[in-house]
This record gives structure tokens, C-alpha cells and sequence, in this order.
């Protein structure tokens, strides 16, 4: 495993963090214990030593923190977690929700510490106004929270409002080859690295989505540049190739991951990549925002729709029409929407109520990409015979 020093308080991070909100779980969201207590012990194994979760993924901190109870493991690694600050009306729920946590995760201090998903500097200002400030000194001083940090889905222009209006320790962004310039981008990584904040990156892999996602000729051209190498190689090799980058999150769920992204780990210096790789990235970007019509990663955060509609699986087809051909896109419309299971919830059943679109990351206009979808893997036809057709099967 490599290592990178944090800046700010020395600690030595490995380069990998195990990012936990995405453990393997059941249909109904209910986590798979013993599959993520298996990763988490073959990651510690490997050298990972920075684990992320959050109040809001659930059910998520209570598994970490009955994991690293169980095998001893608190001391052995670095715990982040993240303050929900839009459920904070009042200067008693910081400690409402901050307890609470402590209590999930069986610990007496969090390391890493974020305010969750803050988009704007205003919404950092509303905390300021109800004491956050005065409750993060106090945590501070007690030992409770060692470093205080901060998850980014805001605009450019406002990531440096943020970084500039608190004394931060560390700070979190979405950053990868084809967000060079999304969100706080390459400008605000330097910006904060300047600042002699470490940088911990999450989405590299966008979701997913730079890899089994990858059009077909963004893999393509991966594969004859280097046969060997896996396309969430390329992708994790180019985050840590800026030396910027303290930490890189990954939300691995399955053994093999942990091994070849740790294998990827040890190789992937800051600067390590030629001329001709970034090149070849350079290429698999031009084809991806050809091709990739909805940002989305399929974080879920727009769930649960109140109609019932699976919107990450309605812009997973839209963007598969595109990559695979309107055929295939038209298929896992139909099949994530239920179409032949009588329960269907189409794109069409939208009611742009604009609840999904508040909670998104990625800042997607929801409903109108809504529209988009039934424009397009919706013809007036499908959903009366598919309801004809669910009727004859049963």
C-alpha cells in the first residue's frame, strides 16, 4: 500500500480509503453483514487504514462500528463520518445527531469528521448562524472529534467561498477524469492544496460509471493502450498521478476490487503517468461526454421518489440508449421500471414534485431529464402493451 501524509496533522493515510456507503446489501437496501465485515477485515489486511461512512447512508455506521468492534480494529484505522446539517434546525441537534453516531459506531471520537454535501457557502453560513462554529471548538477541545472537514457538491465559483470562511482541516471532493471541471474541479484541488489542506477524493470512478459503464469504444480505446490494465486502473492511476491528492475513496464490494485497487495503490505515484497515457485518457473523455448524457452515479441520495419511480435506473438506460443502441436502452427502461410486473413506474409518472432533484450531488435537473427519458424509451405504444403482455405471462 502506498501512503500519503496529511498535511495538516501528519497522520499517514493510506492512498486508498474504503468508502462504505456502497457494502453489498439486499434489494430492500438491508446491508449484507457478513460480506462487509469480510471486506472491511481483507481491506485492514491490505494496509487500507481510512474508512468513510455517514449518518445518512443506512444502516451503514451501525455496521462499521460493530465491525471494528468485534475484531478490535477502532485503534488500527482512521473513522470519517458526516454531520446531516440539513436536519440541523437548532444548536441541540448538533449533539442530537453527533451522540448518535458516537452511539452507532461505538466509539468515543470520530477522526475525520465532514459536514455533509455542502452546495454553497450559504448553507455553511446557516450553521455558522445557529453555533457550529462555538460546538465545533467544544468537540475539539474535548477529543470527541479530532479533525473537521468538509463533502463538496457545490459550484467552482463557490467552493473557495467555503474553503476561505472556515479555519477547515481537510475538505472532500468529487474529482476524476471527466470532472476535471465539475464542481470544485482541478482548480479548487490546487486551491485547497495551497491552503495546506489534504484533499480527499471521492467518485474517481464516477459511480461506476468509468468502468463497467464505459461506452464501449472509451474501453475499447483503455485495452489497446494497455491490455492489462483494468479501466478503474487507468481511472484511480489518474486521480493519484496529482500530487495534490492525499486520499483516494473507492466503494469497493466485492474482494477482487480491494485486491486490484490496492495492487493499483502501490504502483501510482504522483506524476507517474507519460505523456501517452494522459493522451489516451484525453481520448476516453472525448467519447464518454459524446455518448454520456446524465451525470448521474447512482448514489440514490433522489431516492425514495414519492411516485415510486426508480430514477437512477430510468437515467442508467437512458445513458446505456446511447452507448449500447436504443434497443438495449429500451430494455432496462422496461425492466427498471417494472414493465412486466404489473407494478410499473414510468418516467411519465413524474410529477415534477422537484423533492429528488434538492438531495442530488450532482446538482441533475431531475425531472426535466425525466422527460427526456420518456421522450425518448417511452413511445406512447410500450406501456399499454406491456401491460397487455405482463397480463398474458401471468
Amino acid at each position: 500500500m502506498q501512503y500519503r501524509t496529511d498535511p495538516r496533522s501528519g497522520n499517514t493515510l493510506s492512498a486508498l480509503g474504503f468508502g462504505c456507503m456502497r457494502f453489498p446489501s439486499s434489494a430492500l437496501g438491508r446491508i449484507d453483514m457478513k460480506a462487509a465485515e469480510a471486506l472491511v477485515l481483507d481491506a485492514v489486511e491490505q494496509g487500507v487504514n481510512y474508512f468513510d461512512t455517514a449518518y445518512l447512508y443506512r444502516g451503514n455506521e451501525e455496521a462499521v462500528g460493530a465491525i471494528l468492534e468485534e475484531h478490535n480494529l477502532r485503534d488500527r484505522i482512521f473513522l470519517a463520518t458526516k454531520l446531516p446539517h440539513a436536519n440541523c434546525t437548532a444548536y441541540k441537534d448538533f449533539d442530537r445527531y453527533f451522540d448518535e453516531q458516537k452511539e452507532r459506531l461505538r466509539t468515543d471520537r470520530i477522526d475525520y469528521y465532514l459536514i455533509h454535501n455542502i452546495m454553497s457557502c450559504e448553507q455553511w453560513e446557516r450553521l455558522v448562524a445557529l453555533g457550529i462554529e462555538r460546538w465545533i471548538a467544544e468537540k475539539k477541545r474535548t477529543g470527541e472529534i479530532l479533525r473537521i472537514g468538509f463533502s463538496y457538491h457545490g459550484s467552482q465559483g463557490d467552493f473557495g467561498r467555503v474553503l476561505d470562511a472556515y479555519d477547515w482541516d481537510f475538505c472532500q471532493i468529487q474529482y476524476n477524469y471527466v470532472n476535471v471541471n465539475y464542481q470544485a474541479g482541478r482548480a479548487g484541488l490546487k486551491r485547497a492544496a495551497e491552503k495546506g489542506l489534504p484533499v480527499f477524493v471521492m467518485e474517481p470512478l464516477l459511480g461506476g460509471k468509468l468502468t463497467g459503464g464505459l461506452p464501449p469504444q472509451a474501453a475499447a480505446a483503455l485495452k489497446r493502450a494497455d491490455a492489462q490494465r483494468t479501466a478503474a486502473e487507468w481511472g484511480l492511476r489518474w486521480v493519484w498521478n496529482h500530487p495534490e491528492v492525499t486520499m483516494v475513496l473507492s466503494g469497493m464490494n466485492e474482494a477482487s476490487q480491494i485486491a486490484q485497487n490496492v495492487a493499483a495503490a502501490e504502483r501510482a505515484l504522483p506524476g507517474a503517468m507519460t505523456a501517452d497515457e494522459l493522451a489516451v485518457v484525453d481520448e476516453v473523455v472525448r467519447i464518454f461526454n459524446d455518448i454520456n448524457k446524465v451525470p448521474c452515479t447512482g448514489c440514490n441520495y433522489c431516492m425514495p421518489c414519492p411516485k415510486g419511480l426508480n430514477i437512477p435506473g430510468c437515467f442508467s438506460a437512458y445513458n446505456a440508449s446511447y452507448a449500447l443502441g436504443w434497443y438495449d436502452g429500451v430494455k432496462q427502461y422496461v425492466l427498471c421500471s417494472g414493465g412486466m410486473g404489473g407494478d410499473t413506474r414510468w418516467a411519465s409518472d413524474c410529477i415534477e414534485c422537484g423533492a429528488c432533484a434538492k438531495h442530488c450531488p450532482q446538482g441533475i435537473a431531475i425531472p426535466e431529464e425525466l422527460k427526456r427519458v420518456r421522450k425518448r424509451l417511452q413511445p406512447a405504444i410500450l406501456p399499454p402493451a406491456l401491460k397487455v403482455g405482463s397480463r398474458f405471462l401471468r
